[in-house]
């Protein structure tokens, strides 16, 4: 075998082995992180773009939240829960996480653990402005499952009073068809920075067309993703769905029966874990849900649902939704026991 034929049979191999997904870490600490007010400062000098709504009233809110968006997005998300909790005596706070809206890195990977520390150390910064102040933690999609690997172990910020999870992205790469995982993990190293769209998929991620529109023209919006940012993604969504039965504080997990962006079986095998381990756990099912709960078109509902939690996370929701949770769940997984 000459060495030309040697080269072109390593050649594949060799070029899998070279492109690799590629991961925009933060850098090393250079001063303590602070909080100004329009912006998170990290540790690393990084700069996270922040919105916040506030109640009118005087004195302390009665609660604060700590939001985080879901891929492709960004603080703005939060503008319609922000105004209706604010309204409510509670504060509510978000940023642009890295590689999302006018965060660092737009378009890239910044990794699930430097976007979990963000979210501790957002936290804490928040915790030290309104000292007594209960501080809940909101995610929705690929935020919810930050919110879970920032969480999830024994020892849980003694500052966060509870976890709030709307459609979470718990979907580890083995529920997946296996053409979806050999397709990504070849693409993530054949080509990690294609950037791919949406086009062709046929999902529809909320019924609310009005405000799919307004999205579809926001040039925030992340349009066409990086294969290795997808390949991140999913890398978190596995770690969050082990981080489930990790949780060890009131968590409230929101889900919409018409959902087509997180699968039901999942979002079902996450329930179960949670409501199988001791303390708080709320679990709701909304029958005219989708993706984006918290703008869907009956957002409304999901908002109360989360103000009263956050009152009282031992009370039934003033919908319903955790009373349906039951039987969607045995429609979803019938006389299965968790991890079966």
């Amino acid at each position: 075998m000459t060495v030309f034929q040697r080269f072109g049979l390593f050649f594949p191999v060799w070029l899998m082995m070279s492109c690799t997904p590629l991961v925009k870490e933060p850098g090393p600490a250079l001063v303590p992180a602070r909080l100004e007010a329009d912006a998170v400062m990290t540790a690393d000098g990084a700069r996270l773009p922040l919105r916040s709504w506030l109640p009118e009233a005087d004195g302390p809110p009665r609660a604060v939240v700590l939001a985080l968006h879901g891929m492709n997005d960004y603080a703005n998300s939060f503008e319609e829960p922000g105004r209706y909790l604010a309204e409510r005596g509670i504060a509510v706070y978000a940023y642009d996480q890295r590689g999302f809206g006018q965060g660092p890195e737009r378009g890239y990977w910044a990794g699930s653990r430097a976007l979990a520390r963000d979210a501790r150390v957002s936290a804490g910064l928040l915790t030290a402005r309104y000292p007594g102040t209960p501080l809940f933690l909101l995610g929705e999609s690929m935020g919810g499952a930050v919110v879970v690997t920032a969480l999830a172990g024994p020892n849980p910020p003694p500052y966060v009073a509870g976890a709030i999870l709307s459609a979470p992205a718990v979907w580890d790469r083995g529920a997946m068809p296996f053409y979806q995982r050999a397709a990504l993990w070849l693409a993530s190293r054949l080509a990690p920075g294609m950037r791919l769209g949406g086009e062709g998929l046929n999902i529809r991620p909320s019924d609310n067309d009005a405000m799919l529109e307004a999205l579809s023209r926001d040039p925030l919006i992340i349009k066409r993703t990086r294969v290795d940012v997808i390949h991140g993604v999913c890398d978190l969504m596995g770690e969050a769905s082990l981080g489930v039965s990790d949780l060890h504080l009131p968590v409230l997990m929101l889900y919409g029966e018409n959902d087509q962006v997180v699968p039901a079986e999942p979002s079902a095998r996450a329930m179960r874990t949670l409501t199988a381990s001791p303390g708080v756990r709320t679990v709701a099912v909304y029958r005219q849900g989708w993706h984006m709960l918290l703008r869907d078109l009956q957002a409304e509902i999901v908002m109360a649902d989360i103000a009263a939690w956050i009152e009282d996370p031992e009370r039934p929701l003033p919908s319903e939704a955790d009373r349906r949770a039951d039987d969607w769940l045995e429609e979803t997984l019938p006389g299965r026991n968790i991890g079966k």
